[in-house]
């Protein structure tokens, strides 16, 4: 007896000495890639009557909240946000804080996202759902489906879809001012749902918003909506389509950019948009003036040259019911100098035009300052015209592999403040062969006639060239740079050759964007044939 118990102390002590070697000198081991696992929740999960004001959370290893407030969607929304620690530590615990009295005999959700992860590897627990109910009940109805641009087209992702009860109170300004009764978020996805419904009529809106409020704001937000109710419960999945609308004409503080130099930022429509210097409070009888739109940039450029050393103008804009005046102070005392720039630079492609493009708005240029030759140094016949207020484009035929030298003289472009330019300006471009080029034929086919829009589209969705049609025929493309191109499709159904977005209001929703079913890939003397049917 007392030989084995010898033998079982020798192997216990053995046992031990190996263990703490293999804890002081550690092999590494596999990766831990498991997620954290929830292992209690008080009260329990799924508790109904729920009446307390306090959550915790337990799980089997420390986990760490990332992102919570972009992450966490709780359905209903809560009034006064919740309490939830610890945040910035990490911990097996959570505990979650109500402030809010909540809504009788309603299943609320808290839904994690991606904001449970696990403190050493970074393991992502996604989508974890704490779910209770203040009723004798757990709702258990839900609904689906996807996110789409109306215009564009990859979609926004984190976007929030709203429901909201088709009842009495329910009216048009709604969404701008109440929180929805459920929602969820389609996180980093396009695809979302929305669980632990009751069953009833809802109106279902979606909103892409930096707030977290889920209320509508037109000037930044994009917003999907459904122009009728949807029952619950239903197999239907809904696609909704954002976009952003054109808000109510607004203008915001003028900016002096330099001396001479004024911008009016605006928002909204601007057809009848009017900026109309008040010379009587400015104190002076009259003014040189030139204004512009920079329509990519929401704002009217006013470019104006006086004599009169003045400390601040007046304004009256108008436009339409809008009327409003406008102080600017003015502190700039140097005007900004005339700088002149090209494109194309380098390769001049047979689509390219010679663009010279001032700073400054242009008045005058002398034609007889330009002048054109090839790479013998014969000279080129061309032309120059004034394109808009600050570019003049040089027009010539191009020919195949061949360099061209653009020399602009002294004073040759004189700008709104009278400056020209100093130096002499020259610039090189090159022409490739035809055959480095390809072309794309679309051969469009229609169930009913209808105006369309086809634009060619580089990788970054730019508009490399665009056709308006009203029937089934050829669209034809030459000339183009080998790429990567796209196709979109604008059903113009009020035949304005341009694409018009939705209102919430007016329950208008944007005209129909359809994005051709694959890239198409260009090389070098290819001509690619497709063919698009719209039913």
């Amino acid at each position: 007896m007392k030989y084995f118990k010898s033998l079982f102390t020798f192997i216990l002590i053995s046992s031990l000495l190996i263990n703490c070697a293999r804890r002081g000198n550690p092999s590494g081991g596999p990766k831990d890639i498991d997620a954290p696992i929830n292992i209690k929740t008080i009260p329990a999960f799924k508790t109904v009557n729920f009446k307390e004001n306090k959550i915790e959370l337990y799980f089997d290893e420390y986990i760490k909240l990332e992102d919570l407030q972009k992450n966490l969607i709780i359905s209903p929304p809560l009034k006064y946000p919740a309490d939830i620690l610890p945040l910035g530590l990490a911990s097996k615990k959570i505990t979650i804080k109500l402030q809010d009295t909540l809504l009788e005999n309603t299943t609320y959700t808290f839904n994690f996202g991606e904001s449970l992860v696990d403190n050493n590897e970074g393991n992502v627990l996604k989508n974890f759902k704490y779910i209770f109910s203040t009723g004798t009940t757990i709702d258990s109805l839900s609904i689906k489906g996807s996110i789409s641009d109306a215009y564009h087209k990859e979609s926004d992702t984190y976007v929030s879809i709203l429901l909201y009860e088709a009842n009495e109170s329910f009216t048009d300004s709604t969404i701008y001012k109440n929180k929805p009764l459920y929602m969820a978020n389609t996180l980093d996805s396009t695809h979302w749902e929305i669980t632990n419904l009751k069953k009833g009529k809802y109106h279902l809106v979606a909103l892409k918003s930096e707030q977290t409020d889920f209320l509508f704001r037109p000037k930044s937000d994009k917003i999907a909506f459904l122009k009728t109710t949807i029952d619950i419960p239903t197999k239907q999945e809904f696609n909704l389509n954002l976009f952003k609308e054109i808000v109510d004409f607004d203008t915001s503080r003028p900016i002096e950019i330099s001396k001479g130099h004024l911008v009016f930022g605006y928002v909204g429509d601007v057809d009848t948009f009017q900026v109309a210097l008040d010379l009587k409070k400015s104190g002076i009888t009259k003014m040189n003036a030139k204004m512009f739109f920079d329509a990519e940039k929401d704002t009217l450029h006013y470019y104006f040259k006086t004599d009169k050393k003045l400390d601040s103008l007046f304004f009256n804009l108008t436009n339409r019911n809008y009327n409003e005046s406008k102080k600017v102070v003015l502190h700039s005392s140097n005007i900004d100098s005339l700088k002149i720039s090209n494109t194309p630079r380098g390769i001049l492609s047979f689509r390219d035009t010679v663009t010279i493009t001032s700073n400054n708005p242009l008045e005058t240029y002398k034609k007889s300052l330009f002048s054109l030759v090839d790479k013998d140094t014969v000279t080129v016949k061309f032309k120059v015209i004034k394109k808009g207020n600050k570019k003049l484009q040089i027009l010539f035929d191009k020919k195949e592999s061949q360099t061209y030298k653009v020399q602009i003289l002294p004073n040759a472009i004189t700008d709104f403040f009278n400056q020209s330019n100093k130096d002499t300006l020259n610039y090189f471009l090159r022409t490739k062969k035809k055959e480095n080029y390809g072309g794309i034929s679309l051969d469009v086919k229609q169930t009913h006639n209808k105006p369309v829009i086809i634009q060619l589209l580089n990788n970054k969705e730019e508009v490399v060239a665009q056709k308006f049609i009203k029937k089934d025929t050829k669209v034809i493309f030459e000339l183009l740079k080998p790429s990567i191109y796209l196709v979109r499709i604008i059903l113009d159904t009020n035949n304005n050759h341009i694409w018009d977005t939705g209102n919430y209001l007016k329950k208008k929703q944007p005209e129909k964007v359809i994005y051709f079913n694959k890239e198409i890939e260009l090389k070098e003397n290819w001509f690619v044939n497709e063919i698009i049917e719209l039913k």
